[in-house]
C-alpha cells in the first residue's frame, strides 16, 4: 500500500488556462464502478453460454451457433453502447489467418474491438481484454458444447460491461475494449490485437487481461471471494540479453511496468473498497499456463492478467460429463456472480484512473559514488506535478514519496513530513527536470516517479532502473530522459 503523503498548506498547484474551463470532472471512482450491474453480466455469460460452443474453429455462419454467431452477437452489443453515447465507439475486427499446431488448416482468427477515443491523449491506449472463445476436454473438438462460462465467458462479461458503463464518460486517453478469440489455440487472437496497436502505433499504457474472473470456490473445496490474482512479469516481454545485463547491475527485475501496474490496481482496490483485494502474484502467469496478456508483454507493452482466487479444475477445459459423483464443465451455475461483479469493479476503477491521468514519465537515477541521489525526467503533458517515491531494495512496495510543484520558472520541492531530513533542490534545464536528494545514497534504494494532473489523478508509477519506462524497450546504447 502507497504512503500517504503529508498534508500541502499553504502551496497551490499552477493550473494552466485551459483546465480552468474543462468542464466538471467525472464521478468519482466509486461512484462510477457502483453502476456495474450484476444481473448485466448473469445475462451476458448465459448468452454466450447458449451459442452452445464458441470454439475457434467452430461454425461462423450459423446465426444461433458457434464463434461467427458469438462474434456478430458482441459486435453488436458494442454497437448498442455506442448508440447511448452518441456514436462515442468505433467498432473494428482485426483478424488474420492462422495456421499452427492447434490450428491444422489455414483458418480465419477474428477479434471484436470497440474503441473510445480520448479526447486531448488519444495516442496514448489503455485495453481491457477477455477471450471469446471456448473449448473442452479436447482442444481439437470443435462440435462439442463447451458452455465456456468462466473460461471465459466472465472476462468477455466484464469487457462488455466496461464498455456500458466508461462510455458514459469522457477521459483523456483513449480506451479499447476488446473480446479477442484464438486464445484455446495458443493466443492468436491478443497476438493479432496487439500487432493491430503498434501498427496503429498506439501507445499502450496497459492491458488489462480477464481471464476466469467469475468463480470463488476451487476444486479443492478452498473458497475465498475476498481476492482476486493480478498476475505480472518481472523480466520484460521484450528484454534484450544488453538489458538483462543493465538489469544484473543497477536492478529492475521487480520493477517493470507491469509490475508497476499490479501495485497501482492493488492501491485502486483500497480506494475504491468494494469487499475485494488484490493478490499480486509476481509472475507472467500460472505455472505451465499463458494467457493473453503476453502478446502484449512481448511487444513491450504494460499488461497483467486477473484471474480468480482459487482456481477449479473440474470446471474448465473439460467435457460435460458426472464420473464418480463429480461433476465436470464450465456452465454457469458454477460461477460466483457477486464475486464477478466485484472484479469488474476494480477493473472499470483501474481503467477509469488511468485514462484521466496522465502517462508516467520515464525517469533516470544517478548518485555512483555519492552521497546524493538525482532523478530526472522530462515533464509530461498533462501533468501538473510529480510524485518522487523511493523504497529498499528489498521491500516490495514504495515506502517514501516527495511531492514536487511547478511553479513560475522552477520547481519547488514539497517535503513529506515523514521524510523530515535533507533539503532536496531541484531544477529544470534544456527541457529536463531534476531534482537531488541529498544524503540518500543510491545503491540502497529504488527510486520512481508519477504524474499527477491537475484533479489529483495520479498515474502508475515508474521506476529509475533500465527498462521501467511504460514504452517499448528500445535498447538505447545510453538511456536518456525522454
Amino acid at each position: 500500500m502507497r504512503k500517504q503523503l503529508a498534508p500541502i498548506a499553504a502551496l497551490f498547484l499552477a493550473i494552466p488556462a485551459a483546465a480552468q474551463n474543462a468542464p466538471p470532472p467525472a464521478p468519482s471512482l466509486r461512484e462510477i464502478v457502483d453502476q456495474v450491474s450484476q444481473e448485466r453480466l448473469h445475462a451476458t455469460v448465459e448468452r454466450l453460454v447458449g451459442f452452445g460452443t464458441r470454439h475457434t474453429l467452430s461454425v461462423r455462419d450459423n446465426p444461433t451457433r458457434g464463434i461467427g454467431a458469438a462474434l456478430n452477437w458482441a459486435e453488436s452489443e458494442f454497437r448498442r453502447h455506442s448508440q447511448a453515447c452518441g456514436g462515442c465507439l468505433e467498432i473494428v475486427r482485426p483478424s488474420d489467418t492462422v495456421t499452427n499446431a492447434r490450428i491444422p488448416t489455414p483458418s480465419l482468427v477474428e477479434d471484436v474491438v470497440a474503441i473510445q477515443r480520448g479526447t486531448t491523449d488519444p495516442d496514448r491506449v489503455i485495453v481491457i481484454t477477455g477471450h471469446i472463445d471456448s473449448r473442452v476436454t479436447d482442444v481439437m473438438n470443435t462440435t462439442a458444447d463447451a458452455p465456456g462460462a468462466n473460461d471465459d465467458g466472465s472476462g468477455t462479461a466484464a469487457v462488455l460491461e466496461a464498455a456500458r458503463v466508461l462510455s458514459r464518460y469522457r477521459f483523456p486517453a483513449t480506451i479499447v475494449y476488446a473480446a479477442v478469440t484464438g486464445e484455446e489455440q495458443g493466443l492468436n487472437g491478443s497476438t493479432i490485437l496487439a500487432q493491430y496497436a503498434k501498427d496503429h502505433h498506439w501507445r499502450v499504457e496497459a492491458d488489462f487481461n480477464n481471464d476466469i474472473i467469475g468463480n470463488s470456490c476451487g476444486s479443492d473445496g478452498v473458497c475465498d471471494d475476498a481476492h482476486v490474482r493480478v498476475l505480472s512479469e518481472g523480466v520484460r516481454g521484450d528484454a534484450t540479453p544488453e538489458l538483462i545485463a543493465a538489469q544484473r547491475s543497477r536492478g529492475g527485475f521487480n520493477d517493470s511496468p507491469s509490475r508497476n501496474l499490479s501495485r497501482f490496481v492493488a492501491n485502486v482496490a483500497d480506494e475504491i473498497a468494494v469487499g475485494l483485494d488484490v493478490r499480486q502474484i509476481w509472475r507472467t502467469d500460472r505455472f505451465g499456463r499463458g494467457g493473453d496478456h503476453i502478446p502484449f508483454q512481448q511487444l513491450g507493452f504494460p499488461a497483467i492478467r486477473f484471474t480468480v482466487a482459487v482456481e477449479n479444475y473440474d470446471w474448465q477445459h473439460q467435457d460435460l460429463r458426472t464420473e464418480n459423483g463429480t461433476v465436470y464443465g464450465d456452465t454457469i451455475d458454477h460461477m460466483d456472480f457477486p464475486y464477478l461483479r466485484k472484479v469488474t469493479q476494480l477493473n472499470i476503477a483501474a481503467i477509469a484512473a488511468l485514462a484521466r491521468a496522465p502517462m508516467p514519465p520515464a525517469p533516470t537515477v544517478e548518485g555512483a559514488v555519492s552521497t546524493d541521489t538525482t532523478l530526472s525526467w522530462t515533464p509530461v503533458p498533462g501533468a501538473a506535478t510529480y510524485i518522487v517515491r523511493w523504497r529498499r531494495t528489498d521491500a516490495s512496495q514504495w515506502e517514501h514519496s516527495l511531492r514536487f510543484v511547478e511553479q513560475g520558472p522552477n520547481m519547488m520541492v514539497l517535503n513529506d513530513a515523514a521524510d523530515p531530513s535533507g533539503h532536496p533542490t531541484s531544477g529544470r534545464g534544456t527541457g529536463v527536470l531534476s531534482v537531488r536528494l541529498p544524503h540518500i545514497r543510491v545503491d540502497d534504494w529504488v527510486f520512481g516517479v508519477s504524474s499527477v494532473a491537475a484533479d489529483g489523478s495520479e498515474s502508475p508509477v515508474a521506476s529509475a532502473v533500465p527498462g521501467g519506462a511504460f514504452e517499448p524497450w528500445v535498447n538505447p546504447p545510453a538511456r536518456q530522459p525522454r
